[in-house]
């Protein structure tokens, strides 16, 4: 298997099994197979089975190749005692303790088993409202939003795997600029994303700036009112100061609720990209996008008959998932099953436009994005139909907004999933994001770092005789080309940053994928750190009226500990280098404390340049030849 040692570092760290010692006991290869059969063998619950060993095989080759990869609590437990196999699942939390605590202890076994969770808590009546069986007055939903944190931060899933939630409170709620600026203080809430469920005629009164009224959800009367506008404004304020909160149109996602008789949609998983009713719960996989080009005439090309049979055979596994996962309560197995919902999302996104020669940042890379997911939806859908003519649609299709036409299986089929350490796995770039800079530190894993390059960077310079020391200092001093001289214009224009690309392109760029996903998109709008609120406030407003169903932006250096890190400040904050980088840039005199050691008895074999070592590792900085083969 072609991986990575980044991918190598995290497979150990967090997926493979291990002894009573914590030696791994399996390797990648071991893995898959263990996957590939636990989910194929999903097909003995239904009468119209097919070949259970040839569908393992086909499963395996799939996630072998690094075609697709199922979301981690399938990796971690598929084939496992444990067996829970969903990422996202949503609990209700009403207004009474018993039913608080009761969401709080079924929060604590989800995280246990490796999943996350979505909360509403706009059910909670307001801080000071009376509460009539003690004569006392309530807290309110953030003095509760804590309990859930502290209950998160003692439970760490599966050993492995840190809980993740996300706090949602509507717009009306009285405790709404309350909820706006409670993790302005540093260490608040640091295991919740939090997002403002906003309204149609909040996002009309914020424009026209008009007041809008706040409603006691316990009462279910207006209490007060705001001007839309103030409110609007403090989001921004607060997401320019952390990245917080986000903003989610709940309207939208009612708009594309599959099976409204069950109820409203109230949040989202972690990352808000699953809507979900309560007690549902939905697995979710990723086709990496950059395993379907491939070389043709001196370029590439992209094989849509191969991304069909991944697309096809990543839907059945995702179904298959649905049959063998061990639910952690009975009512999410019964809601589950009612919907059937599955996730399919993409990575390598970014990675592929390079291969293509097609700019991030252009109008071509947009139409080719929305050509790319009306491609898997399509071919998602055809595979859910064929699936229901074997075993049935889904239990709620005579209800759901689908009634009429031919049968699903499944009542969603695609989802636009972050992919953080998926991509890592795959080697690729994260979702639909581009590449976030062409030299960084990824900190993950209890803030291990991990150096990544742009291999396909490397690849072109490298052809067009340009991959020099010089060079890559400077491209790895800031991670873009944007400023770097002897850099061609076409070289430049294609391989484009996060930084390089404006907030409008990543708001359009969010929303033409939006236009052919059933569910939603999880994408950061980046800006840099000299970003102002109106921009911010501008791409909230982009993203209303271009059909996103919400929105996350993040200021660059708005807050400290941020995943991705670039140049120069990312080394210095490793407290040693690494023994053997994936990537050259970490080679730098200024990429660690301790430097880089010259080796006097060493020369390049490809061009005679000296070689500089870094741990067990030595390296060219002329033409990126690597001692263990790595760069």
């Amino acid at each position: 298997m072609k991986l990575t040692r980044n991918a190598r570092t995290v497979l150990e760290k967090r997926y493979l099994r291990r002894d009573e010692t914590g030696k791994p006991i399996e390797t990648a290869e071991d893995l898959f197979c263990r996957v590939s059969k636990a989910v194929a063998a999903g097909e003995q619950a239904f009468e119209a089975a097919g070949d259970v060993n040839a569908l393992a095989r086909r499963f395996y080759r799939m996630m072998a190749d690094l075609r697709f990869l199922p979301n981690s609590p399938t990796l971690m437990n598929a084939g496992r005692p444990l067996g829970q196999l969903s990422a996202c699942f949503v609990l209700p939390v009403e207004d009474s303790m018993e039913d608080i605590f009761t969401a709080v202890k079924n929060a604590a076994l989800i995280h246990k088993s490796g999943g996350g969770t979505g909360f509403s808590f706009s059910r909670l009546r307001p801080k000071g409202a009376p509460v009539h069986s003690t004569g006392g007055v309530a807290s309110g939903p953030i003095s509760f939003m804590k309990v859930f944190n502290a209950a998160t931060e003692a439970v760490k899933q599966g050993g492995v795997r840190k809980g993740a939630n996300m706090g949602i409170l509507r717009v009306d709620h009285p405790d709404i600029m309350e909820f706006i600026t409670c993790k302005n203080r540093p260490g608040e809430l640091n295991n919740f994303n939090l997002s403002v469920g906003v309204t149609e005629p909040f996002m009309e009164a914020a424009r026209k700036r008009e007041p809008y009224p706040l409603v006691d959800p316990s009462a279910n009367m207006e209490t007060s009112s705001l001007p839309a506008n103030e409110v609007f404004d403090a989001i921004v304020d607060s997401a320019f100061r952390t990245g917080e909160p986000g903003i989610l149109f709940l309207d939208r996602l009612n708009r594309d609720n599959p099976v409204p008789g069950m109820g409203e949609i109230e949040t989202t998983n972690p990352c808000g990209e699953q809507p979900l009713l309560p007690y549902e719960s939905c697995n979710l996989g990723s086709v990496n996008l950059a395993a379907h080009v491939r070389p043709a005439s001196g370029g590439y090309v992209f094989d849509w008959e191969k991304l069909t049979d991944t697309v096809c055979t990543a839907v059945h596994f995702l179904d298959n998932v649905i049959e063998i996962n061990r639910y952690p309560l009975p009512e999410i197995q019964r809601i589950t099953k009612m919907t059937r919902k599955i996730g399919l999302g993409v990575m390598g996104f970014a990675d592929t436009l390079l291969c293509l020669g097609i700019p991030y940042n252009s109008e071509e890379g947009i139409l080719f994005a929305e050509k790319l997911m009306s491609f898997i939806r399509h071919a998602g859908r055809e595979e859910s139909r064929r699936l229901a003519k074997l075993r049935g649609p889904f239990p709620l299709f005579a209800e759901s907004i689908y009634r009429g036409q031919p049968p699903l299986r499944n009542a969603t089929i695609t989802t636009i999933a972050p992919t953080g350490t998926l991509s890592i796995l795959a080697g690729v770039s994260s979702g639909v994001e581009p590449v976030f800079a062409y030299a960084y530190v990824r900190n993950v894993l209890d803030n291990t770092p991990l150096p990544e390059g742009n291999e396909l960077l490397k690849e072109r310079l490298k052809k067009e005789k340009l991959c020099s020391g010089a060079l890559m200092e400077q491209i790895a001093s800031s991670g873009s080309l944007a400023q770097v001289e002897g850099i061609p214009p076409e070289i430049r224009r294609v391989f484009v940053c996060a930084h390089d690309i404006s907030p409008a392109f990543h708001v359009n760029m969010q929303a033409a994928f939006q236009r052919h996903t059933d569910n939603a998109v999880s994408k950061t709008v980046s800006f840099p750190s000299t970003a102002t609120r109106e921009e911010i406030a501008q791409a909230f407003y982009l993203a209303w009226t271009s059909g996103c169903k919400g929105i996350t932006v993040y200021r660059d250096g708005s807050r400290s500990g941020q995943v991705l890190q670039t140049g120069g400040e990312a080394g210095m904050a490793r407290a040693e280098p690494p023994s053997c980088p994936d990537c050259f840039w970490s080679l730098r005199e200024d990429a660690s404390p301790q430097g880089s050691v010259r080796s006097a008895a060493k020369y390049c074999p490809e061009c005679g340049s000296r070689l500089t070592r870094q741990g067990t590792c030595a390296c060219c900085p002329n033409c990126g030849y690597s001692e263990c083969g790595c760069i």
